[in-house]
């Protein structure tokens, strides 16, 4: 039987077996909030910095007004690894409107809720996917526009990428491309994307509806240090079925090469030498305690700050 692990609700840390929310809660009634993913390597959380930055934009433009500080947040999520032991992780932290009545009137609603969940968990598309890369299709779906549930908020109303993914499903294959309104190539239903032709990365830019991702930035830069030429542009279906390699990145993904969109191979169809050099590079990165929070039994590590050598937790 898998471990139960406590999940923090509310400033209690309960067994995730026995975590519960009221039924009335406009988070589960109306997908009336915000979450984050967030991965720790070797005792290392990496970007916390980052990612609380993007949850707190995130109620800023829902107008959810937090219970808590950046501050108790982070202390909150590094006693919930510490409680459940985990150096190697990934990490849920969800924010609900709150206990309300029916009916969508956020008025209703008296007190946001916090919910983190830390436990293990593998790359999502697989690790065999990081190497052999994934097959997809274009999804009939079309991501939603900014001007509409914007992906820009990464809120819990995950209909679009959802229908997407079951689109993928039924064709056999792990992931689908969505397009924006225009036609342009937006994102996958839970990563972004990149291609590589001649040497040059080209990724779609937020007009066209996608998540500010983490994981996305952090290739942006990794990519101009190595010297490879990177723009942020619009990218029609024609470029991708073109594209010498075509990647996906996400938190829960991290790197993955696309083999395969709509039964057109994509270059080779094995994952590429830019796409690989990138992922390699990542791999360190991420391990890199310069980048994240370090975690311990009884202390807190802001990155960017080398900490003694008997505060350092190991793994």
């Amino acid at each position: 039987m898998s471990k139960d692990y406590l999940v923090y609700v509310d400033g209690d840390f309960v067994p995730g077996s026995e975590a519960r929310i009221s039924v009335f809660d406009h988070g589960f009634l109306y997908g009336d909030g915000i979450f984050e993913g967030i991965r720790v390597y070797s005792g290392c959380i990496f970007r916390l910095a980052e990612h609380l930055e993007r949850l707190w934009q995130s109620a800023k433009m829902l107008m959810l007004e937090m219970p808590i500080s950046i501050e108790q947040m982070e202390r909150a999520i590094v006693e919930a690894l510490n409680r459940n032991s985990l150096v190697e992780a990934y990490i849920r932290v969800l924010v609900t409107r709150g206990k309300g009545t029916l009916g969508i009137d956020p008025r209703t609603c008296e007190k946001c809720s916090v919910v983190i969940i830390t436990q293990p968990l593998k790359p999502l598309l697989g690790e065999k996917a990081k190497l052999e890369g994934v097959r997809t299709i274009i999804a009939w779906v079309r991501r939603d526009s900014v001007d509409a549930t914007s992906h820009e908020i990464k809120s819990m109303n995950y209909l679009n990428s959802i229908l997407a993914k079951i689109e993928a499903i039924n064709a056999g294959v792990t992931e689908a491309i969505l397009l924006d309104r225009n036609g342009f190539v937006s994102e996958g239903s839970a990563e972004n994307l990149f291609i590589v032709k001649n040497g040059r990365i080209s990724t779609p830019p937020m007009t066209a509806g996608i998540l500010p991702g983490v994981t996305r930035q952090t290739i942006i830069d990794l990519a101009g240090d190595l010297g490879y030429p990177i723009v942020e542009r619009n990218i029609t279906p024609y470029e991708l079925f073109s594209a010498d390699e075509v990647f996906l990145t996400g938190t829960a993904a991290e790197v993955v090469p696309v083999r395969e969109i709509s039964s057109r191979p994509i270059g080779s169809g094995e994952r590429g030498p830019v796409t690989a050099r990138l992922a390699e590079e990542f791999d360190r990165f991420k391990r890199d305690p310069r980048n994240g929070v370090l975690i311990t039994e009884d202390i807190r590590i802001v990155a960017g700050v080398d900490p003694p050598e008997e505060n350092q937790r190991t793994s």
